[in-house]
């Protein structure tokens, strides 16, 4: 399931209490371009683009939402990128698109 969705990204790393140096966003292998990397609902990591498009631009199999995890307390603790599957969002809802749809390889030089 989690190659299907392309839910194959590396985890987050875990910071050091004690370290201060600057944590760089996760950057795409591929494209050299910025990524969000969050955990899914099924124990998996997947990359997503940067921006959010409308549903009607972003093919299923690369739909994803961001949902916060239930709890007690009124600060987000934490989020996990959801499939949308089932029901179709709306055409003009929002959605975040996997950052597979939006690779493109970088290339050589000559």
């Amino acid at each position: 399931m989690a190659a299907s969705d392309g839910a194959t990204a590396a985890p987050r790393p875990e910071p050091d209490p004690d370290d201060t140096a600057w944590i760089e966003p996760p950057v795409c292998p591929v494209c050299g371009v910025l990524v969000r990397v969050y955990p899914t609902n099924y124990d998996r990591w997947v990359s997503l683009a940067m921006v959010e498009l409308p549903a009607k631009d972003v093919p299923e199999a690369f739909r994803w939402r961001l949902t916060r995890l239930p709890s007690r307390s009124p600060i987000p603790t934490d989020i996990v990128a959801v499939r949308v599957r089932g029901i179709d969002p709306l055409p003009s809802e929002p959605v975040v698109p996997a950052h597979r749809m939006v690779c493109v390889p970088e290339r050589g030089e000559p």
